[in-house]
């Protein structure tokens, strides 16, 4: 398949799911499966699982809320909010950090009905949603070179986002998967929420100046 843009960077993912179509619960419970599992301190899905093994990531997030381990999912796309509506939602009580851009809360927005589509409203309504956790749910809501909103503990933080020159973005694909991994590398480290979003613009900033995965030196990020 092919996608063309007028952009020079801007481009679609098309993608093969193959044996990721055939993921089976069984898969989770082999021994090493297990052992990785009960041994996680933070576990992170994507939501386009939920298409797949719904099953699966309710047995994995229920042993994070058992061992209280953190458990972060990500609404993924449109598509999955509004076609997996009840399934996101039966994840996300299990969830800690629950990840996600404009495009995605605003659909999230339409389809439950909220009284707008901003992220911050969004946010607040995915983080006040019932939750299996003793911990108040965090959810963060990217904006591309907008601030990045987060509701946590009932309040809304905003962070602006490092200026970037549009000529020294190469490939916009993997910003969001980056932007996740930058955030969670600071919260496995007892990093403030402030770190976490910082390390989280850094990393999304590396990966859409580079074309591919192919990555190059040492991470530079500091506090």
């Amino acid at each position: 398949a092919v996608v063309s843009t007028q952009s020079t960077w801007e481009r679609s993912l098309v993608a093969n799911l193959s044996a990721a179509n055939d993921y089976k619960q069984a898969h989770i419970q082999t021994e090493d499966a297990q052992m990785m599992v009960k041994s996680s301190r933070v576990v992170y899905s994507a939501g386009f699982f939920l298409t797949v093994s719904p099953d699966t990531l309710i047995e994995v997030a229920q042993s994070c809320v058992e061992r209280n381990a953190i458990f972060a999912v990500n609404l993924s796309a449109e598509f999955i909010v509004e076609f997996f509506k009840d399934k996101l939602a039966s994840v996300v009580e299990y969830a800690d950090f629950v990840f996600g851009n404009e495009t995605e809360a605003a659909k999230y927005a339409a389809v439950n009905k909220l009284e707008n589509g901003e992220a911050a409203t969004v946010a607040q309504a995915i983080a006040a949603l019932p939750s299996k956790r003793k911990r108040p749910r965090t959810v963060v809501i990217t904006q591309g070179s907008g601030e990045t909103v987060v509701a946590q503990g009932g309040k809304v933080h905003k962070f602006a986002v490092p200026a970037l020159d549009a000529d020294a973005i190469v490939d916009t694909n993997g910003a969001g998967d980056a932007f996740v991994g930058g955030f969670l590398s600071q919260l496995l480290l007892g990093k403030k929420l402030k770190v976490c979003v910082d390390g989280a613009h850094y990393a999304a900033q590396v990966i859409i100046r580079t074309s591919g995965t192919k990555l190059e030196g040492q991470p530079s990020f500091s506090e």
